[in-house]
C-alpha cells in the first residue's frame, strides 16, 4: 500500500465522524431555519476532527461525503446552483481543518477554517437565492446583506460554543488523546 493510500482504520473512524455528525444534526438541533440551516450541537466539530487526524486529503474527502449525506437527509434548494454550493462544497470546505493538523492548536485553527469555508459557500447560495428576488445594484446589495445575516445567524452561534468547548483544556487534551488514537498503527 502506498504512502498516500487512505487506510481502512481511517475510512473507519472517520465513517463513524460521519455517522455521529449526521445524528447530531438530525436529532440535537434546534429547530431548522426556514431556508435551510439550523444550530446543531458541535457537529462541524466532528466533521472538522478528521481533518485534525488524517490531514486535508481524508478530511476533504470525509467531509465531501458529509455533506452529500447532508443532502440526502434534508435538502433544501431553490436554485439548481445550491445543490452544489449548499452541500457537497459547503461542508467538504469543513475539511480544510486538515491544513493545521500539525499546526499548535491545529484542531482550533482548522475548525475556524472549515467554518469560514462553509460560510462562504452558504454566503454565495444564499445571495444566488435572495437576487432571485431583487434585480438592480441595490437590491443586491440587499441579497448580501440578507445572506450574510441569515448564514451567520446559524453558523456564528455554534461556532462560540465550539470554539469556547475547544478551548477548554480538558476537552483540548481530550482532543489530543483522540488524535493519537484515531493516528496510532496498531
Amino acid at each position: 500500500m502506498s504512502k498516500s493510500s487512505i487506510t481502512v482504520k481511517q475510512v473507519v473512524y472517520s465513517g463513524v465522524a460521519i455517522a455521529l455528525a449526521t445524528v447530531i444534526a438530525t436529532v440535537i438541533k434546534l429547530p431548522s431555519l426556514p431556508n435551510g440551516g439550523s444550530i446543531t450541537l458541535f457537529s462541524m466539530l466532528i466533521v472538522c476532527l478528521v481533518g485534525f487526524w488524517y490531514g486535508p486529503k481524508v478530511g476533504i474527502i470525509a467531509a465531501l461525503a458529509y455533506g452529500v449525506l447532508q443532502f440526502i437527509t434534508g435538502p433544501y434548494v431553490v436554485h439548481p446552483a445550491q445543490v452544489l454550493l449548499d452541500f457537497p462544497l459547503a461542508f467538504g470546505a469543513l475539511g480544510l481543518s486538515g491544513f493545521f493538523s500539525k499546526s499548535k492548536h491545529g484542531l482550533l485553527k482548522g475548525y475556524l477554517v472549515g467554518v469560514a469555508g462553509r460560510f462562504l459557500f452558504h454566503e454565495i447560495s444564499g445571495f444566488i437565492f435572495y437576487t432571485t428576488y431583487v434585480g438592480d445594484f441595490g437590491g443586491n446589495m440587499a441579497a448580501i446583506w440578507a445572506s450574510t445575516l441569515y448564514n451567520l445567524s446559524y453558523i456564528l452561534p455554534e461556532a462560540i460554543l465550539t470554539v469556547i468547548l475547544i478551548a477548554l483544556p480538558p476537552v483540548e487534551k481530550v482532543m489530543g488523546r483522540l488524535k493519537v488514537m484515531a493516528t496510532s498503527s496498531n
